[in-house]
């Protein structure tokens, strides 16, 4: 998929600037500097424990602009509607959407909505397109990562990727494992309050932490060093994925993600995510490092290194 977006999307509609790689696009407007960004969510099934895809919608583009370190402020949502999709179901994924859409402190302000033949699609497809505004001095973006910089990790990984396959394929483990899904705009804010300098911000959705740290040190010409040991994985989800055949690094999150912060900002990093409830489990994960450039590599539980690639194809299709 990442060579696809790449090879095709990314030239043919670039500009004559190089593709930034970032989860949106900041504009230069009229002396404003607005964030845009546009998503489709197509997650089979629409409901699973911890979300539906009328808040994942929501929360995923609202994370897209928080990202780009902008506030959240106006959506637009796109419904493809199946025909023959039950009204109640319908009417659940609104309100739920109105409901994540109040949590997140941004309004729906216009849509659309079209109908397929029976059979034709899989009950709803919805698009959501966001506009933020990026706050005067703020500029996060893989451009500025440079040696040095601590990676932070928000929380634990793995489990609305796990949530979704187990909803999808009726699996039962001792315990629920509910998604992460949830607004990340917050502790951003949080981050820019305390003034620490945030040089980049990448929720990990697709791919998961590994597809996205890649990303940035390909982005950024860095190396990228993470410590196996400080990467938070639910027992519960440890455990789905050793029985699925998944590694959780690549299982894919909706309210993860990683700041890199220079290192003597770290410490304050981690003190102020923590303070929010989505990311009371904040704690760094490794640091840019001298090295290959573009290169992700790890410190294993025994000591040892490895090689973090990107994974060819999806791990887990249908999750967003």
């Amino acid at each position: 998929m990442q060579r696809l977006i790449d090879r095709m999307f990314v030239e043919t509609f670039s500009g004559a600037e190089p593709a930034d790689r970032h989860d949106g696009a900041i504009l230069d407007l009229d002396g404003g500097r607005p964030a845009f960004t546009t998503d489709s969510y197509v997650v089979k099934p629409l409901f699973f424990p911890g979300g539906d895809i009328g808040s994942l919608a929501v929360n995923g583009t609202v994370n897209d602009l928080a990202m780009c370190g902008a506030k959240p402020r106006y959506l637009g949502v796109g419904f493809i509607l199946e025909e023959g999709l039950p009204m109640g179901t319908l009417w659940r994924i609104v309100r739920s959407m109105r409901q994540a859409a109040d949590a997140a402190g941004v309004r729906i302000v216009t849509g659309d909505t079209k109908v397929v033949d029976q059979g034709k699609g899989d009950g709803v497809f919805i698009n959501t397109s966001g506009v933020g505004v990026v706050r005067a001095g703020v500029s996060v973006s893989p451009r500025n990562v440079r040696q040095g910089d601590a990676v932070i990790l928000s929380g634990d990984i793995g489990r609305h990727g796990i949530a979704i396959m187990a909803a999808r394929e009726g699996l039962e483990f001792e315990t629920e494992i509910a998604s992460d899904c949830a607004p990340l705009a917050e502790p951003v804010a949080r981050l820019l309050d305390a003034g620490v300098a945030v040089r980049c911000l990448r929720d990990l959705t697709r791919g998961g932490m590994a597809s996205a740290v890649i990303e940035i040190a390909e982005a950024a010409s860095v190396h990228i060093r993470l410590r196996e040991d400080a990467i938070s994985v639910r027992e519960d989800v440890r455990g789905a994925c050793e029985i699925l055949g998944f590694d959780p690094l690549y299982v894919a999150n909706e309210g993860r993600f990683v700041a890199f912060v220079p290192q003597d900002a770290a410490e304050r990093a981690v003190e102020v995510l923590r303070a929010d409830p989505v990311c009371r489990d904040a704690h760094q994960v490794g640091s840019v490092v001298a090295g290959r450039s573009g290169e992700v590599t790890m410190t294993t539980r025994l000591g040892t290194s490895r090689a973090v690639d990107m994974l060819s194809g999806e791990q887990l299709p249908r999750i967003c």
